[in-house]
């Protein structure tokens, strides 16, 4: 299923969020139903995340930036116009709003994932939590931005 999904997202860490969530909808549906297919269910899982991840990466990638060198408030161009400066500077406003209203092993989860570009097994080890609860926590943070960014 991570090749499948690499093919489509073209990225392994990308690939590898989407069959993790798959497969935790995968359990959900299970527990819910009896699924006739188990297997065609996770494929077209993993297709329809891969697809949403491909949609939504111009936008995360516009609000997260994954070199840890980076400061936030390096993020908005100085090259642009004082009007999308200012824009900028009021979304990283937001944004760092957003971050420190979470709990702390989401925001770090968070971090280290979109900031820092560490992989799920990383952070899973650095919070003492499963792989699975890692990416719940990525999820939720950034679900949590998102919508504060609205």
């Amino acid at each position: 299923m991570v090749s499948y999904a690499w093919r489509l997202t073209g990225s392994r860490d990308q690939a590898e969020e989407v069959v993790q969530e798959a497969y935790v909808r995968l359990a959900e549906a299970a527990a819910k139903q009896l699924l006739e297919k188990p297997a065609a269910y996770l494929r077209r899982v993993v297709h329809n995340l891969a697809l949403d991840h491909i949609r939504s990466r111009k936008r995360r990638e516009r609000i997260f930036v994954a070199d840890s060198d980076t400061n936030l408030a390096e993020m908005a161009s100085t090259e642009a116009s004082p009007e999308q400066q200012t824009l900028s500077r009021m979304e990283i406003f937001r944004l760092q709003e957003a971050l420190s209203e979470l709990p702390d092993n989401i925001r770090i989860a968070v971090e280290m994932h979109r900031l820092g570009g560490a992989k799920l097994r990383e952070i899973a080890e650095a919070l003492d939590v499963s792989t699975t609860q890692a990416h719940y926590f990525i999820r939720k943070g950034v679900a949590h931005c998102l919508t504060k960014l609205g």
